[in-house]
């Protein structure tokens, strides 16, 4: 839970008080659910730019509670991964591309053990455990989420990687079909030789949230970041539609993806 996000929601909810409106009042006028609202208000959501707006107007706040929405973006610094999670269990569009791994939301459990099995340093049983359970349940949570797009760029690279072995790759690989076929769902591949060198670079996600702004993450050895900023986003926009250009049609993909798997 971030800190900025309870600060904003505790404001919205002492201007709420003080204006002697309820929940409930405020969330029709937002046209949000009440407890859509109340977990904004408690910071376990982050208050969106809209709901800064209809409360400032609401409350006679004259551009006081308004201005608190530039603080909910991240920082383009080193970035909390729970803020992450939480922004990618509530956007409205995730795209993804990754060079190197099959992308978390994607992979089998055999496949997500294997790689915790040889973390650098090595974790525990219980750390392991818990990484996987926390992991089942993203999943879980893009399964539920039928009218979220998630579109999934992977380069040919992470599907040869051989991760657990010969077996647990191919039903790897047929499992990336088996999530192709929901209708919110796209898989691309980049073949080899279509990368142009900023997909080499590492993974890059574009997140759009729940008032349309568009936030991209990206990832390296020891680092992450979030760019909420219009200038980075714009640059990060561009690679990522570079690569989806590059890369085959989502029909060609699953062509691709199960000559592949028939071939190991």
């Amino acid at each position: 839970m971030s800190e900025a996000w309870r600060y904003g929601g505790n404001q919205i909810k002492l201007w709420r008080t003080e204006a002697g409106k309820s929940r409930a009042e405020l969330a029709e006028e937002a046209g949000y659910a009440a407890e859509y609202v109340k977990s904004m208000e408690q910071g376990r959501r982050r208050p969106s730019l809209h709901l800064f707006q209809i409360a400032d107007s609401m409350f006679a706040a004259r551009g006081k509670l308004a201005a608190g929405a530039d603080y909910m973006r991240p920082e383009t610094e080193t970035h909390p991964p729970e803020e992450y999670m939480a922004t990618e269990a509530d956007c409205l569009a995730l795209f993804s591309y990754e060079p190197l791994f099959i992308p978390g939301l994607l992979q089998t459990e055999e496949y997500m053990r294997a790689l915790m099995n040889q973390a650098c340093p090595p974790a525990d049983d219980e750390t392991i455990e818990e990484r996987v359970r926390f992991r089942l349940h993203r999943q879980a949570t893009m399964a539920r989420r039928v009218t979220t797009h998630y579109g999934f760029t992977i380069y040919e690279a992470a599907l040869r990687t051989g991760v657990g072995g010969t077996e647990a790759m191919r039903r790897q690989l047929f499992h990336l079909l088996e999530a192709a076929e929901a209708r919110n769902v796209s898989v691309q591949v980049l073949p080899q030789g279509h990368a142009f060198a900023p997909a080499l670079r590492g993974p890059l996600v574009l997140l759009e949230t729940q008032d349309h702004q568009t936030w991209a993450w990206c990832e390296g050895q020891n680092t992450s970041v979030m760019h909420a900023s219009p200038a980075e986003v714009s640059k990060l926009r561009q690679t990522h539609g570079r690569i989806r250009a590059d890369a085959l049609s989502a029909t060609d993909s699953a062509e691709f993806i199960k000559r592949l798997a028939e071939e190991l």
